[in-house]
């Protein structure tokens, strides 16, 4: 009884962590959006959280397109390997699609802008390949 009471416990604040770090992508603040991107980068690839974030798909990807938007070097990158581990926990069923589809001309945009940072574009064209061999519906 009590060990359950624990884990539950124990979730409940996990996902408090990560919805502070959601929050936290939002934040003037670069570094503090990076530090957002490094924690969720960890928890995603460290964790199975389909459920959590079926429901904050739509406010995450609009956090992650802002990322990618106005975001330089380092947060470009971190935002696009995040992304990558969205797709992977969203999988190939219609949110992935969804997520994919939205931020796919986002990436493509990073991707063939001479002016970002390497590790911004190989970060995207990551994205792009691994969101794509996932989610994408159209063969083409």
């Amino acid at each position: 009884g009590s060990e359950a009471a624990g884990e539950q416990g124990q979730e409940e604040e996990a996902e408090d962590r990560l919805k502070e770090h959601l929050d936290n992508l939002l934040d003037k603040s670069a570094k503090t959006r990076q530090v957002a991107l490094q924690s969720l980068r960890l928890a995603f690839s460290s964790k199975t959280l389909s459920e959590f974030l079926l429901e904050r798909r739509l406010m995450l990807t609009d956090s992650l397109e802002k990322c990618l938007k106005k975001g330089k070097g380092e947060e470009q990158a971190l935002a696009g390997t995040v992304l990558t581990l969205l797709c992977l926990q969203m999988g190939s069923g219609p949110e992935g699609e969804e997520v994919f589809r939205s931020l796919k001309p986002l990436l493509i945009s990073v991707l063939t802008d001479s002016a970002a940072s390497p590790s911004a574009r190989q970060s995207c064209a990551t994205a792009l390949g691994m969101c794509c061999y996932i989610a994408a519906a159209d063969v083409e």
